[in-house]
């Protein structure tokens, strides 16, 4: 009686956590795919106001931010597009330095007719994010960036040495014959150790971005976007001889890159806000949604 009492309800479980979806963005959300130099991106666009950019990183697409594009919405006109290579954006061979995909960023705006932007980035969407606010000051009215390192920015030489950061000169030929048909064990990895709660990213999360992951050349765009941080760091270098004027909020989950965040970017910015997300990890729209929706939100309402 208890054996099958249990066995019931692992079943129920296992039904439960298969019929886990994604969380989606609003109906009123469209989607188009914009050229840019050497790419099409897709994008996602909703929403009425000032706009917001949310640049999302490895391991996720734009579908990562559909729950803050959705209070966004409320009072915002959002951006969303996917990284070149990434998602269901085209994947081109090469440029994936992050200052060729700060004029992506500007590309789709420009498509949309929109000039100036608050810019939010997680992972390497905050790299990309801050390479965007380099390069387009004027055009950046606030900046968001989320549990990443900025290649270039100091403690750079420090931070680069972490053995947790062994990805960043994985890839190659090799490499991606490895991987290739692995791409969900690959992943598992960073949801697992880079997480402060793995099971946050839950097994519909997974299951989602395993199979976009798996798309013919995903995998060599995304460790391209790992191999272009060598010039990153030399383009940032260049960035730093001029401050970032706007205010910028730096969010990082207490497990993973915490208080760093803001220490990174008060060596590039003079406006810095630091939050630090409690028991989350890297994975903080996944692992801590609300925190991390009011902060932003908040911030951007100033």
């Amino acid at each position: 009686m208890i054996r099958t009492l249990f066995a019931a309800l692992t079943l129920l479980a296992l039904s439960v956590s298969a019929q886990a979806e994604m969380p989606a963005f609003p109906a009123s959300f469209h989607t188009q795919e914009i050229p840019t130099e050497g790419a099409k991106l897709h994008v996602r666009v909703g929403g009425k106001g000032p706009a917001v950019l949310l640049i999302h990183g490895f391991g996720d697409t734009g579908d990562m931010w559909a729950p803050l594009a959705t209070e966004l919405a409320k009072n915002h006109t959002v951006v969303v597009p996917d990284l070149r290579g990434m998602g269901l954006s085209s994947i081109p061979n090469d440029r994936y330095d992050k200052k060729t995909q700060a004029a992506d960023m500007r590309a789709v705006l420009a498509a949309l007719g929109i000039e100036k932007s608050v810019v939010v980035g997680h992972d390497i969407g905050t790299m990309v994010a801050y390479a965007y606010a380099a390069r387009y000051p004027e055009l950046t009215e606030q900046l968001v960036v989320m549990d990443a390192p900025v290649p270039g920015i100091p403690p750079w030489n420090d931070i680069v040495r972490s053995p947790m950061l062994w990805h960043f000169d994985f890839g190659g030929a090799d490499a991606e014959r490895l991987v290739a048909g692995r791409e969900r064990i690959y992943l598992d990895r960073f949801w697992n150790e880079f997480a402060g709660t793995p099971s946050k990213i839950d097994e519909a999360t997974r299951q989602h971005y395993a199979k976009l992951y798996a798309r013919p050349g995903a995998m060599h765009a995304a460790f391209s976007q790992f191999h272009a941080i060598r010039q990153d760091a030399i383009d940032n270098q260049a960035s730093l001889a001029k401050r970032l004027p706007m205010p910028v909020l730096a969010i990082g989950g207490e497990k993973s890159f915490g208080a760093n965040e803001a220490l990174v970017m008060r060596n590039a910015a003079d406006q810095v806000t630091e939050v630090v997300v409690p028991g989350a990890g890297h994975w903080l729209m996944e692992e801590a949604p609300t925190q991390t929706i009011t902060a932003i939100t908040k911030f951007i309402a100033k």
